[in-house]
C-alpha cells in the first residue's frame, strides 16, 4: 500500500503537541536516526509522531509517518484509533526500515508492522513511506507473548533478528529473512528476558511480570540488551526504570553484572525515576559522531506527569553502560 501525503487527522488528546521548537517534546518510546545534518525522532503517537533536530536539544514536530492508518490495523485491534506504538528505525542497504506496533492496551491482540522509505527528508522527491504490512502477530489464546515494541538487530554474520515483547511470558527474539519482513523458516525463537509471572492468572491477562521494550546494542565484544521494568503510562504512579544485561551472542543468554540471566529475572539498573521524574524507560541507543546516546521518555513531575524526551550520553565503565542521574 502506498501512503498519500495528506496529513493524518490527529486525535484530540494530542492537541497539546505544537509544531514549534521544543527542548523536551512530549514523547513516548523514542528512536532516532541521523541523515545528513538532521536528527529524525520517531515515537508513539497518531500515525507515528516525528520530530527533527540539528543538535539533539531543540526539536520541531513534523508530519506523522502515516497519513492514513494501515488498512489491516482494525483487523488486529478492533478498537484501534490511529495511535501507533513504539517504532524502531534502521538504515540498511540504502533503505530506512521503520517497524511499529498496533495493539489494544493491556491485551496481546497485537501486531508488528513495517514501513519503508529511501529517505527521511520530506522535501526529497523520493520521499514516500510504503507500508509492508504485518511482520508478526500475537493472538490471545494462542500466544503467551505480545507482538509490540520491536527492535531489529543484525548479528556478526549479518543475520537479522527481531526482538520484541511485553509482559506475559517475557521478551522474545525471532530470526528474519533477508527481506526483513518475513520470519525465517524453520522458525527460530528465543526468550531473551522474563520475570516471574503469577501462574494463577488467566493467560488473557498481561500479568504482573512487568517488563517490555527490548533494545539490543552491539558494543565491542558484547551485545547489550536494554529493557524497561515495572509500569509506564500511569502518570505519577509510573514506576518505569531501565535495566541491562549483556551477551557475546545476539540470542543470549544475556546476564547482568551479578551473572544472573535476564531470562531468569536478572537485570542491572541503568537509570530510574526521582522526585522530578516519576519513572523513566523505553529507551533506544545509537552512536552519533563517535558518541553513544540513549533516548527514553520520563514522566515529568513538574508538568502534569506528561511523558517527555530524555537524552543521555552513555559512558562505559568496566564494560557496562552508565549515564548521569536525572536532573
Amino acid at each position: 500500500m502506498k501512503l498519500t501525503k495528506k496529513f493524518f487527522v490527529l486525535a484530540a488528546f494530542f492537541s497539546f503537541l505544537v509544531a514549534c521548537a521544543q527542548d523536551k517534546p512530549i514523547t513516548h518510546d523514542p528512536v532516532v536516526a541521523k541523515q545528513g545534518d538532521t536528527y529524525y525522532l520517531f515515537c508513539t503517537g497518531p500515525g507515528i509522531t516525528s520530530f527533527t533536530s540539528k543538535d539533539l536539544k531543540t526539536w520541531t514536530q513534523e508530519a506523522p509517518v502515516f497519513a492514513e492508518s494501515p488498512k489491516w490495523a482494525k483487523g488486529v485491534a478492533p478498537g484501534f484509533n490511529g495511535h501507533i506504538w513504539a517504532p524502531d528505525i534502521t538504515f540498511h542497504n540504502g533503505m530506512y526500515y521503520l517497524y511499529y506496533s498496533i495493539s489494544a492496551f493491556g491485551k496481546n491482540t497485537s501486531a508488528i508492522g513495517l514501513v519503508t522509505n529511501s529517505t527521511l527528508d520530506s522535501k526529497d522527491k523520493n520521499y514516500k513511506w510504503e507500508d509492508q504490512g504485518i511482520v508478526i502477530q500475537s493472538v490471545p489464546g494462542r500466544d503467551l507473548w505480545n507482538a509490540i515494541d520491536p527492535n531489529l538487530i543484525f548479528d556478526e554474520a549479518g543475520t537479522p533478528w527481531l526482538a520484541f515483547g511485553s509482559f506475559w511470558n517475557g521478551l522474545k527474539m525471532v530470526k528474519l529473512t533477508d527481506n526483513l519482513k518475513d520470519l525465517a523458516q524453520p522458525e527460530v525463537w528465543y526468550t531473551i528476558a522474563r520475570r516471574d509471572r503469577d501462574k494463577t492468572l488467566d493467560d488473557s491477562e498481561p500479568g504482573n511480570a512487568a517488563l517490555e521494550g527490548p533494545f539490543i546494542f552491539k558494543k565491542g565484544a558484547y551485545y547489550y540488551q536494554f529493557l524497561s521494568w515495572d509500569y509506564c503510562c500511569r502518570g505519577e504512579e509510573s514506576t518505569y526504570k531501565l535495566v541491562v544485561g549483556r551477551s557475546k551472542t545476539v540470542t543470549g543468554p544475556y546476564v547482568d553484572k551479578d551473572g544472573k540471566a535476564l531470562n531468569e529475572g536478572g537485570g542491572s539498573l541503568v537509570i530510574e525515576g526521582n522526585k522530578n521524574w516519576y519513572g523513566v524507560g523505553h529507551n533506544s541507543v545509537f552512536t552519533f559522531d563517535g558518541k553513544d546516546y540513549t533516548f527514553m521518555h520520563g514522566y515529568d513531575a513538574s508538568d502534569k506527569a506528561l511523558p517527555k524526551l530524555i537524552v543521555k550520553e552513555i559512558t562505559w565503565v568496566d564494560g557496562w553502560p552508565t549515564v548521569k542521574p536525572l536532573d
